[in-house]
């Protein structure tokens, strides 16, 4: 597997990952919505990622923003290390 597939394939996964989250940001508005089949689901996938940005406490008011700082945070990572496969290749 050359080292561009890698890339490729990791781009693609984070931009799915990240819409997962924005998907479980957006149940929140419903009510009850992380209880139904598809709410478990999306909660399973995203819950252990967001996990790490709760004792940041990104709240103002009623509204939290790990969701989009984990977002951020993991497309700055992508991003960097398909920087650095990059520069291993050429």
């Amino acid at each position: 597997m050359s080292i561009a597939l890698f890339i490729y394939i990791l781009y693609t996964g984070v931009r799915i990952y990240s819409g997962v989250l924005i998907i479980y940001a957006l149940l929140s508005w419903f009510p009850g919505a992380y209880d139904s089949m598809f709410g478990r689901l999306i909660s399973r996938i995203s819950e252990p990622y967001l996990s790490l940005f709760d004792r940041l406490n990104l709240n103002i008011g009623m509204i939290g923003f790990n969701v989009m700082i984990a977002i951020i945070v993991l497309n700055l990572a992508a991003s960097g290390l398909g920087r650095i496969l990059e520069s291993i290749m050429y």
